[in-house]
């Protein structure tokens, strides 16, 4: 989760909502990423989804089986639904988000019927320190 705050605080640099993720398989990191949706002009460049492109463009596959997703914050409908397809076997994220997250608030995609895959999940790892660098964030932008 330390990586994955470091992504956070580059992406906060950046002018970015500070949210970053990262993969590891067996020990390895696959990829990290930070959010670029505003330098990229590209709404599904979030971290996770930036992460698990660049770990499946590593790997040459459009699974990562056995990988771990670590996540400042809980993921939104589509990241939950890109962590699903790329059959990420843990998601680790640390601040939850009431308003936009589809974990363990809004829509719960893992309990979906409909849902193909759903990881172990773990909420809560470096919770205030990635809600307190949220709240910064916003706080210098209202």
């Amino acid at each position: 989760m330390d990586l994955a705050l470091v992504e956070a605080r580059a992406a906060a640099e950046r002018g970015e909502v500070p949210i970053g993720a990262v993969l590891v398989r067996d020990g390895v990191v696959l990829a990290a990423a930070g959010n670029r949706t505003l330098e990229l002009n590209d709404p599904t460049a979030h971290a996770e989804v930036l992460a698990i492109r660049l770990a499946c463009a590593g790997v040459e596959s459009q699974r990562l089986p056995g990988a771990d997703l670590y996540v400042t914050l809980e993921p939104c409908p589509m990241c939950a639904a890109a962590i699903s397809f790329a059959r990420i076997r843990r998601l680790y994220f640390a601040a939850s988000d009431e308003k936009g997250g589809a974990v363990e608030h809004g829509v719960r995609f893992y309990g979906s019927p409909t849902c193909h895959h759903a990881p172990e999940v773990y909420s809560g790892m470096a919770e205030s320190e990635a809600t307190q660098l949220l709240t910064d964030f916003f706080q210098t932008r209202r």
